[in-house]
């Protein structure tokens, strides 16, 4: 499966440097080369939770072969109308969102399938391995494309790239996993979407890992859009000298993936991120400035370093925190800001330097750069190394009336009774309850004191229906969640007793 991800892997950088290759000598070549970098990462940031979601209701096996099928079919097509000089600047963004678009339903479902391929400690080796992958396809593929553009023209480059969609399909095929990937209460598409924003939204270390990855990629962004214009307008080299340039920035993320380990031992993740940041902005800052070709192959290693212990720090983060039921499409999420800050950063800076010039945009983006960097006191991010993530199966409910699936909203009441010397620890503790809630499926949270015996504190969640209280039940809670309900429930004497509340009819609500 990971050989056949690096030839799709390779297939894609290949694609990207000969359709900005093919715009890279027209009018306002600034801002149409870093559109196509903008074109093809859009489908993510739009749609991006789309995929997730279907990755999370659906097989994944068969949604993988689903979409490489349909990417081979535009493959073909991109390919033909190469070939035959029908294919027009409009008609090459357009066809490069279409295979864009592949990737909303490709990466979740990929991503999401590795802790089903190894066990959970070796994720974050797993995680490194697919950076790598990626790396050494930015480093091959572009050499590669550069050299089949040399020799047999752009439309041979799409035509490869079209063959490793099939590649990775047919592998995708051949692969029987040993348990279906499809839930045994499966999720309706629009209560998933929403149950994947809401666990992301009371989540604080996946907001953080989020928010973290933006504020590099987008000056970072800056560097990959703008290359092939650094290649040709300043240090006058052809397609082969640009794929040279992005082979030194690949081949330095290989060489990060090999170091990671070693970092990692010895500094903290945000330290890491600080070090790595700094990095990448003096290379931002003098890569514009410097008219060597030599010297400036020497440069980018060090920025591949930082970009791969940047983005290997988060993705293997966020993979090891996110629980499998929501997995796909907090990864979705996560992809959607990765794809997107990128494109929204490749724009911007093509906006800038078109009427600016490379120099100017590239020293802006390392102070931008800098600037995020020095925010890590503000935002670091949040250690999950103690935390729980394994699934901790709450016991279900015994009802004495019969209950539908659908039936609900269910409302559920937990009652506490609290000593005086213990009510600000307990309502301190009931913070993290709520959060673990809400992830898991409430909609409503709140805690509340009756009004006539003050030691009794009842906790009220609004649930939409049965089958996803039962969600909550069966796989949606950690061991970290129920360490934040067992604080809490130890404040209570007695233990806190729980009810169900079914709505009776909508007149009820």
């Amino acid at each position: 499966m990971w050989l056949a991800a690096l030839v799709s892997n390779v297939g894609s950088f290949m694609q990207m440097v000969g359709a900005q290759w093919l715009l890279v000598r027209g009018p306002h070549a600034a801002l149409m080369v870093s559109l196509v970098q903008t074109v093809d990462m859009i489908p993510d940031l739009l749609f991006g939770v789309v995929g997730g979601v279907v990755a999370d209701i659906f097989d994944r096996r068969r949604l993988l072969i689903a979409a490489q099928a349909a990417l081979t079919v535009t493959g073909v097509v991109l390919t033909v109308l190469t070939l035959t000089n029908h294919l027009g600047p409009a008609l090459l963004l357009t066809l490069t969102f279409v295979l864009g678009f592949g990737s909303v339903f490709t990466n979740p479902a990929y991503q999401s399938i590795i802790p089903d391929l190894v066990p959970r400690e070796q994720i974050a080796g797993a995680s490194a391995l697919g950076s790598i992958s990626v790396n050494i396809a930015r480093a091959a593929g572009p050499a590669l494309a550069g050299l089949v553009i040399a020799r047999a023209g752009v439309g041979a480059v799409f035509a490869l790239n079209t063959a490793t969609f099939l590649v990775f399909g047919v592998v995708v095929l051949m692969w029987h996993p040993a348990h279906t990937s499809v839930p045994q209460l499966p999720e309706r598409f629009t209560s998933a979407i929403v149950a994947g924003a809401r666990y992301v939204r009371h989540s604080p270390v996946v907001r953080r890992i989020l928010l973290r990855a933006t504020l590099f990629l987008v000056p970072g962004s800056a560097l990959w859009a703008l290359l092939p214009l650094v290649a040709s307008a300043r240090l006058g080299l052809g397609a082969g000298g640009y794929g040279l340039m992005l082979t030194a920035l690949g081949g330095g993320a290989i060489a990060g993936a090999f170091l990671l380990p070693r970092l990692t031992t010895r500094v903290s993740n945000n330290a890491l991120v600080v070090g790595a940041s700094v990095v990448y902005a003096a290379v931002l800052a003098t890569t514009g400035l410097v008219r060597n070709p030599t010297l400036s192959f020497i440069l980018l290693v060090p920025a591949g370093v930082a970009w791969m212990a940047v983005l290997s720090t988060m993705n293997t983060e966020v993979q090891l925190f996110l629980p499998a039921w929501v997995r796909a499409r907090g990864l979705s999420i996560y992809l959607t800001v990765f794809f997107g800050a990128q494109a929204f950063g490749s724009l911007l800076w093509g906006l800038v330097a078109d009427p600016l010039g490379v120099v100017p945009t590239f020293l802006a983006a390392a102070l931008l750069m800098a600037a995020g960097a020095a925010t890590i006191r503000i935002w670091p991010l949040i250690d999950t190394a103690k935390m729980d993530r394994r699934v901790s199966a709450w016991p279900e409910p015994h009802l004495v009336v019969d209950a539908d699936g659908d039936a609900g909203p269910v409302v559920v009441q937990v009652t506490y009774t609290i000593a005086p010397e213990s009510e600000r620890a307990f309502l301190d503790a009931m913070v993290l309850v709520r959060q673990s809630r809400l992830r898991t499926g409430a909609s409503q949270w709140g805690i509340f004191r009756d009004g006539e015996r003050p030691h009794l504190f009842v906790e009220l969640f609004v649930v939409s229906s049965w089958d996803e209280h039962l969600r909550q039940h069966s796989n949606r809670q950690t061991g970290t969640d129920q360490a934040f309900i067992d604080a809490a429930e130890a404040f209570s004497n007695p233990p806190p007793q729980t009810s169900h509340l079914i709505s009776a009819g909508s007149e009820s609500w």
